[in-house]
């Protein structure tokens, strides 16, 4: 009785049920279960618009800040370039590629700061001291960008392997009420019936007599 009503259970599982069963058991899959790494890449997004903004407004700051005056224009390409990979981020679907864009940027910040920077005068210290946390904050975020662009191409991975669903799909062209009868006049052909020699007595196959 019991493998009975198992058997029964399982020829009645319908291509829904087998994709639940196959997320529940392998993990969900698609960017709705991984949403983590896209939440942090909005979030750098976000960030990288609010330095782009600050570095377009107020550049003569961050060149009197990291002695590097006379380079406003240079920290007004950054700011552009950090609000259109900020916008990018924000808007784009696939967000990895422009996060590895900001990882890229935060090399080329990171290079500036090293080789551009110039302290000197009265400020120097200062300066310096403002290098120092500068190049520790663009370090950490090129950490996190770096962690956030591996982590949404791990996420692509996952999620193109059962992110379809196909039950709503029966496999037949036409609704079941619409073909119902449809075959009720179909014949086996000859060449896929049994053998004549081949099959059992019966009613459709009288004896033959016998010497």
């Amino acid at each position: 009785m019991n493998t009975h009503k198992h058997g029964r259970s399982r020829r009645t599982r319908t291509p829904r049920n087998l994709v639940a069963s196959t997320q529940a058991t392998r993990g969900a899959t698609g960017r709705g279960a991984h949403s983590g790494y896209e939440a942090l890449a909005k979030g750098l997004g976000v960030f990288s618009i609010g330095l782009g903004l600050a570095e377009l407004l107020a550049p003569r700051s961050f060149c009197r800040a990291f002695g590097m005056e006379g380079q406003e224009n240079l920290f007004r390409a950054y700011g552009v370039r950090e609000l259109a990979t900020g916008v990018a981020i924000m808007m784009s679907h696939d967000p990895a590629p422009w996060m590895w864009g900001r990882v890229g940027g935060d090399a080329i910040d990171l290079a500036t700061m090293a080789v551009g920077a110039d302290p000197k005068g009265a400020e120097e210290g200062e300066q310096r001291r403002n290098i120092g946390i500068a190049v520790a904050a663009v370090a950490g975020v090129t950490v996190m960008d770096a962690i956030c662009a591996v982590g949404l191409g791990m996420d692509q991975r996952i999620s193109s392997v059962g992110d379809y669903d196909y039950g709503d799909r029966t496999g037949f062209p036409r609704p079941a009420d619409a073909m119902r009868g449809a075959a009720s006049d179909f014949e086996v052909p000859a060449d896929f019936r049994v053998p004549e020699p081949l099959r059992p007595w019966g009613a459709d196959r009288p004896a033959t007599a016998t010497a």
